[in-house]
């Protein structure tokens, strides 16, 4: 079987373009049109890029299907063999998604913390999977940012305005994958 040129990712893919094929990447793989190589073959053309690992994770870890949630090992390949780009995207995602745990649960949005929690148990999901030592590494930063308020992550943290309850939670999830 030939993969469609429309499921491969051009080399400058836009964020919005990834999403749109990651879209149409997941209704083929609800079908069980696509052999694991085929998948594999598609999710490396999308995620090789920036923005292309952008668009991927933020149309996977919050798809409402139940591609994401098995977590199919094709795909899991794939983001294995960009580590630096998606290693960085899937600590940030699991440091974010747990902090609007945090966020959603206060202000007693039951959906939309379920909906971060998803992401969450996704990310964590991926990140002790694929098993890239990449991931381990920046989560030791962000926890370092979160004792100190210094390194590499801490503009991260401060970007978003998290509180002390955030970050406690954020380094309670972090701790899990080290």
């Amino acid at each position: 079987m030939t993969i469609s040129q429309s499921l491969l990712a051009p080399e400058d893919i836009s964020f919005e373009g990834a999403i749109a094929l990651t879209q149409s990447l997941l209704s083929e793989m609800e079908t069980g049109k696509l052999s694991d190589t085929e998948i594999k073959e598609i999710v490396t053309s999308i995620v090789k890029t920036e923005n292309g690992a952008r668009g991927f994770f933020v149309t996977y870890l919050t798809e409402d299907g139940d591609v994401a949630e098995l977590s199919p090992p094709a795909v899991l390949k794939a983001l294995a063999v960009a580590p630096d780009i998606v290693a960085e995207l899937l600590v940030k995602n699991l440091a974010m998604s747990t902090a609007m745990v945090v966020h959603h649960a206060r202000n007693q949005d039951h959906e939309m913390a379920a909906s971060a929690n998803r992401v969450r148990s996704r990310s964590a999901l991926i990140i002790s999977s694929i098993k890239t030592p990449v991931c381990q590494t920046i989560a030791q930063q962000i926890l370092a940012a979160i004792a100190t308020g210094e390194g590499n992550y801490a503009a991260f943290l401060q970007k978003w305005g998290y509180d002390r309850d955030q970050k406690d939670a954020i380094a309670q999830t972090l701790r899990t994958i080290l």
